[in-house]
């Protein structure tokens, strides 16, 4: 901007100027309404296409660019690129990742940001040092990485398999599938991408069972009628058999519905924490609160069905398949089985992160069988467990102990008798009338205030105007000193202070499957706190100015490396795994809608609140909005590390209902 201003005399036209800097988010904040409904309609990868390309025209424009009205132009294609970009690359890497390192992939898109930064400051302050530098080229280099960027986009990258089934484009899906997990067998995943176009019903509920090794005759002859057999890698062989716990038991952990409806009334009194987050909180500690008075594991709503012997697997044979884009619904091998069997369900029943898909009939209306999906997943406590399938599902009976496993338990999508999708059990509710179910309703809560908070706490405010932050303290003096310019002083600041994230960043990355999402904003927030309180609290002590733009340039570069370990990155991640496939698009948009607009208000606010309560001032807001997020992410973010897809967004279907 400096050179621009320079070019075309904007210094006495300071709406001009702005407009230019501005003109980028306004056009984001536009296209962001259309994008994610756009993608639910047309999918991801013709969309990420589409960035690309304007990403290239945004490049070539700026080369040329003659005078302002052809640098807006510019900047309005850059817009359209950074909004569906933004919008869509969470949900895409979310929707075709494994759990097991979904946050670690989603990672990559803030550290490839921030390499971003870096490769551009570099390149910014060398082109300062010369008498004339190119403010053209500076801007117009996008274009050698868009091309890049369409190359893969278009020759490598494929469809989104959410979207392909959500689409009835089941064989597709499965091809997919085979090529990302580099296995022919599928079948359990995509078994489980049918299932999640229906999330959890009010029928849903939360068992506990007993995983215990089985022995041939209690494999064939003696499984009870509230058994499920569990087939390990063993062709046809029965490995073990999980059986359900009724009444009072013994030597089984609570109820995870204690802790989301019972425990969440102690938990509220105590430290005001959602039940939600709690609910998810037991998935991953293993650690319920005690039973209720009286003595019971009730179940989390409605009745409960009577099960019968389960059904057989394999589940959904893994062999090829002619399935057409008509036969999505309601029909045969509607999965892409290529088997017609009535009994086939899935022969790989594993989904990721320590979770099984496995199913058992149930009684329905007028005395027919249904079907039952249940989501299985063994007490993390009973990790070590010989026979745990909680790392890797190695179920073999020999030597194997018992261990304990909780299920979320609700209708299946599938039909019992041919293995077809059920079309009044497929998506209900799709486009904005699926945003009135309220486990939408609450997703949305959490991902709107993530974004929210996340310009709350100034991060726009710091990366548009470190500059000015550092020349105040006197850092570009400071560096003026071994021969370069003020300008050229401040861009060698933040090359370092980019270069600060990268590690951080990496960092972050390990973490995140790791730790959590949660506990990685809940232990960097209030660093970003300490720093910028520091910030404030610098001028109360008498400091020499070089000491002052040494504690300030450090102040910068921990708050922006602490910022985009945490609250940086997490917020899109969390967005792109909590809203059910059918909605997911539209919910995204709404989300990166607040993350637009909220960058609006930072960044065109800042010079307006630095004139009127100065700098201190404004970064004691971006406290109060870092002490907010704390609160909030405490509150009301559950963690969602290792769980898949469909069963994060059936805890927030049942989890988000109120007690009865």
């Amino acid at each position: 901007m400096t050179y621009i201003k320079k070019e075309f005399k904007l210094e006495t036209n300071p709406t001009l100027e702005g407009l230019i800097m501005s003109i980028s988010f306004i056009t984001g904040t536009v296209v962001t309404i259309f994008s994610g409904t756009v993608s639910d309609m047309l999918g991801r990868r013709p969309m990420l296409i589409t960035s690309s390309v304007m990403f290239f025209f945004s490049g070539l424009v700026m080369l040329w660019a003659p005078n302002v009205t052809v640098v807006l132009l510019s900047r309005l294609l850059d817009g359209i690129a950074l909004a569906l970009s933004i919008t869509l690359t969470p949900l895409y890497i979310s929707e075709i990742a494994p759990p097991d390192i979904r946050g670690t992939l989603n990672t990559l898109p803030q550290f490839s940001c921030s390499g971003g930064m870096f490769l551009a400051y570099i390149m910014v302050f060398s082109l300062s040092l010369v008498d004339s530098p190119s403010w053209r080229a500076m801007l117009a280099v996008v274009s050698i990485p868009s091309v890049a960027y369409f190359l893969l986009a278009v020759f490598y990258l494929p469809e989104s398999p959410p979207w392909l089934v959500s689409k009835g484009r089941v064989t597709e899906a499965k091809k997919v599938l085979q090529r990302l997990r580099n296995s022919e067998d599928v079948s359990g995943e995509l078994a489980l991408l049918a299932e999640g176009m229906s999330p959890a019903g009010e029928n849903a509920t939360i068992e506990e069972y007993i995983v215990t090794p089985a022995s041939d005759l209690m494999a064939n002859k003696e499984a009870g009628r509230d058994c499920i057999k569990l087939y390990g890698p063993n062709q046809g062989r029965v490995s073990m058999v999980a059986q359900q716990v009724n009444g009072q038991g013994s030597m089984i952990s609570r109820s995870m519905l204690t802790l989301s409806r019972q425990g969440s009334i102690v938990a509220q009194a105590e430290n005001l924490k959602d039940p939600l987050v709690n609910l998810f909180g037991i998935v991953h500690d293993g650690n319920p609160p005690p039973l209720d008075s009286g003595g019971s594991r009730a179940m989390l709503m409605g009745d409960t069905f009577q099960s019968t012997d389960n059904l057989n697997a394999p589940l959904l044979s893994a062999q090829g398949s002619t399935l057409e884009k008509d036969k999505a619904f309601g029909s045969k091998d509607a999965l892409g089985t290529g088997n017609n069997d009535g009994n086939q369900l899935p022969k790989s029943t594993s989904i990721g992160g320590g979770w099984k898909l496995v199913y058992k009939s149930a009684e329905g209306g007028r005395n027919e069988k249904g079907l039952q999906r249940v989501y299985l997943r063994a007490d993390p406590n009973a990790g070590s467990a010989q026979g745990s399938f909680y790392d890797g599902y190695d179920l073999n009976a020999d030597g194997s102990e018992s261990f304990q496993a909780s299920a979320l338990v609700s209708h299946s999508v599938l039909c019992p008798k041919n293995i077809s999708m059920k079309p009044e059990n497929a998506a209900k509710r799709t486009g904005f009338g699926g945003l009135s179910d309220i486990g939408v309703r609450r997703a949305l809560g959490v991902g709107v205030g993530l974004q929210l908070l996340q310009q709350a706490a100034g991060i726009n405010g710091f990366l548009y105007y470190a500059p000015q932050i550092l020349d105040q303290a006197g850092v570009g003096a400071l560096l003026s000193n071994i021969g370069i310019s003020s300008t050229s002083a401040s861009l060698l600041v933040n090359i370092v202070t980019t270069l600060a994230m990268l590690p951080c960043i990496a960092l972050s990355m390990r973490l995140m499957d790791v730790a959590g999402r949660r506990a990685i904003m809940l232990y960097t927030i209030p660093i970003l706190i300490v720093s910028l309180m520091v910030l404030i609290l610098r001028n109360l002590f008498d400091m020499s100015a070089n000491v002052n733009a040494i504690v300030t340039a450090l102040s910068v570069m921990v708050y922006e490396s602490c910022f985009v370990m945490g609250l940086g990155a997490i917020p899109n991640i969390v967005c792109s795994e909590i809203f059910p496939t059918s909605v997911r698009g539209i919910c995204i948009s709404i989300c990166s809608l607040t993350f637009w607009i909220s960058i609006l208000i930072v960044t065109s606010s800042f010079p307006f609140l630095l004139q009127i309560l100065g700098l201190s001032g404004v970064i004691g807001l971006y406290v109060i909005g870092c002490i907010a997020a704390w609160i909030f992410v405490y509150l009301k973010v559950p963690e969602t590390k290792g769980m898949p897809l469909e069963v994060i967004i059936d805890f927030f279907a049942i989890g988000a209902r109120p007690a009865e």
